[in-house]
């Protein structure tokens, strides 16, 4: 496993940006968290990429984050299998964190480029990464880019990349590319992977070309209900019939992407592990309609689907 200057190895496989559950009142429910998060990495999860898009991070404040973080680390979870998501669009946020993640001892941090203001040229999204990483000040911060152009709608460029590799080799590390975009993820990989860049695929559907090609995982929304065939797929994928348990992926994502992702997702955990709460998303995304969630849970049904071991209420 490669290792970074500090000789820590570094997070690779599957990660999920967790879904976070609420309550009726919209606040954050932090044992049903835990359950799932400790659920996930029991279930074929390397990593936890908590506080990413699937996660509604940006629907949280700093202060819910820093709380949830810690509620993850009281239980017990171990912080070298976290990367959160610390990207913010002022950079103090960003810092602090990135800073209360370092400090925690999280394995890594993936993070979005500012993405209020569009159009931005490279050199002032280099600054930013450059604010961000000076302020935190320790060498111990990796940083994961967050390359998701079809939501923040400000990329992250190949030239980019570059630059920040050149003035940060230690702490700039990887990216996740959730272009949706294959040739963009080979691109990076060809320019960079071979100095040991850190790439990962933005979703299960590209996992087994991403690592054909000198990628080490992917961070994916589906990795929240369907961890456990996504890490079989990781652990054998250069045994006979990859192709066959990448295509079996491919197929549950595409059920899973006929509706909007983060309800789909929270439906789903609702159906299987007969929680109903777990449905709850914050405004302004709106949960599926009870037809949506019926119609989806039949054709998860069809696929063989299930979630083994999912915690009911009250556990």
């Amino acid at each position: 496993m490669p290792k970074s200057s500090d000789d820590r190895p570094y997070l690779r496989g599957v990660l999920s940006p967790v879904v976070t559950p609420f309550k009726a009142n919209l606040e954050i429910d932090k044992r049903r968290f835990v359950a799932h998060c400790r659920w996930l990495l029991d279930n074929g999860c390397d990593g936890l990429a908590v506080f990413g898009t699937n996660s509604e991070a940006n629907s949280m404040t700093v202060q819910e984050k820093i709380e949830l973080l810690d509620a993850l680390l009281d239980a017990g979870v171990d912080p070298g299998r976290l990367m959160p998501g610390t990207g913010a669009c002022a950079i103090g946020d960003a810092v602090a964190l990135s800073a209360h993640a370092v400090k925690s001892g999280c394995a890594g941090v993936l993070m979005l480029p500012p993405f209020y203001y569009k159009n931005v040229p490279d050199e002032g999204l280099a600054r930013y990464f450059g604010e961000v990483i000076s302020r935190v000040d320790d060498p111990r911060l990796r940083v994961y880019l967050y390359h998701i152009p079809p939501v923040a709608q400000v990329g992250i460029s190949l030239d980019l990349i570059a630059r920040l590799r050149r003035d940060w080799p230690d702490t700039v590390v990887g990216i996740k590319d959730s272009s949706g975009d294959w040739s963009n993820t080979k691109a990076v990989l060809d320019a960079f992977a071979a100095g040991g860049f850190q790439v990962f695929a933005g979703s299960d559907d590209f996992l087994l070309t991403n690592l054909r090609n000198g990628g080490v995982g992917c961070i994916t929304a589906s990795g929240n209900v369907n961890s456990p065939a996504i890490g079989r797929l990781y652990a054998t994928w250069e045994q006979q019939g990859a192709d066959d348990r990448q295509r079996a992926l491919t197929q549950t994502r595409s059920l899973l992407a006929k509706y909007p992702m983060i309800p789909a997702l929270k439906a789903a955990i609702a159906h299987y592990s007969g929680d109903p709460d777990w449905a709850t998303v914050r405004p302004p995304l709106q949960a599926l309609t009870q037809a949506q969630a019926e119609s989806l849970a039949k054709s998860l049904a069809e696929d063989g689907f299930t979630m083994p071991g999912l915690a009911r209420p009250g556990m």
